[in-house]
């Protein structure tokens, strides 16, 4: 059991409808996948083509602040705003999308690349589960 998951069973409230592993999986993705695209700028800045990395390292930032804030947004459950959170949802997975794509075009020269653009799509997905368990 994640510390995900322990949270959402002690939440003293009822959540509704929401499929909590779905749910748990999702606010998992966004975090490790927050955390996976701030290293892969990190090491793209170490490159030494770094210039030719430039749209990589942005599309890293802008994935990372946005899967960070779906991720914290999926852990309040207080005052619950279903259309809110699909926004969010939506946005994220967009911006997975963007950067898995993005990244992808740089995994053959650089193996961080390659296992940032797997983070992506694995976020992209949990997203669009979580999405269409919303109904």
């Amino acid at each position: 059991m994640t510390h995900v998951t322990s949270m959402l069973e002690t939440y003293p409230k009822d959540l509704g409808g929401v499929d909590r592993q779905k749910l748990a999986e999702c606010i998992a993705a966004c975090f490790e996948c927050a955390q996976t695209c701030t290293a892969c700028a990190d090491a793209c800045l170490s490159e030494d083509s770094v210039a030719e990395l430039t749209k990589c390292i942005r599309t890293n930032l802008d994935c990372a602040d946005v899967c960070a804030t779906t991720g914290n947004v999926l852990s309040r459950h207080t005052g619950y705003d279903a259309n809110l959170t699909r926004v969010v949802l939506q946005a994220c997975q967009a911006a997975c999308k963007a950067c898995g794509d993005e990244c992808a075009q740089h995994a053959e020269m650089h193996e961080h690349c390659k296992v940032c653009a797997e983070a992506c799509r694995r976020c992209e997905q949990a997203c669009a589960d979580l999405i269409s368990s919303l109904g």
